[in-house]
């Protein structure tokens, strides 16, 4: 009989969770990037771009990826 009772344990009450404050929950502001209501620009847009970029420089060599980023960048902001 001691065997029973020794195994016989009151189980650990379970931990009480923190009540919720409600007055701690506001919406959070997050920053985002302003949206265009114009789609992006297509690859081949972005492409003739930046060969009309290497054509003003007077098809002289350059850094053909800048010429890419800057076309993507006018297009985007509807600049050409």
């Amino acid at each position: 009989m001691a065997r029973q009772n020794a195994q016989k344990s009151q189980p650990n009450p379970a931990p009480k969770a923190a009540p919720e404050r409600t007055e701690d929950k506001k919406p959070v502001a997050t920053a985002s990037a302003p949206t265009s209501k114009a789609a992006a620009p297509t690859q081949e847009q972005i492409s003739r771009r930046a060969y009309e970029i290497f054509q003003a420089r007077g098809g002289t060599h350059g850094n053909p990826e800048h010429d890419w980023h800057q076309a993507e960048r006018e297009l985007r902001l509807g600049r050409q």
